[in-house]
């Protein structure tokens, strides 16, 4: 089994910055890639950005240049720096991981979720 746990959500103020972190534990064969979503009320799960397992990554248009993620191999964790945030970045974000686990094939894991409020 497999759980993804966020952590680093909060309230900031516009221009401010936080730091997202995900940890994948369980029977890990092999992550393959780690990703953030975020989702807001009414709308569909949009991707932020992703990283693969030798460190490709790629971002949203509207993220580009503001927000970075990285990962620890070692530590099965994918980061999340959010800077000069905006108002619309208000959303949870999810970490997601594509993971193959050990006597299962490669599949998709999701976090629970943290809330990002950007605001004054």
């Amino acid at each position: 089994q497999v759980q993804l746990v966020e952590s680093g959500g909060g309230l900031v103020q516009p221009g401010g910055s936080l730091r997202l972190s995900c940890q994948a534990s369980g029977s890990i064969w092999s992550i393959y890639s780690m990703a953030w979503y975020c989702q807001v009320p009414g709308k569909q799960r949009e991707l932020v950005a992703t990283i693969t397992s030798l460190g490709s990554t790629n971002y949203a248009d509207s993220v580009k240049g503001r927000f970075t993620i990285s990962r620890d191999n070692g530590k099965n964790t994918v980061h999340l720096q959010m800077n000069s945030l905006k108002p619309e970045d208000t959303a949870v974000y999810y970490c997601n991981a594509n993971i193959r686990v050990l006597s299962a094939p490669r599949g998709d894991y999701w976090g629970q979720g943290t809330q990002v409020t950007v605001s004054s």
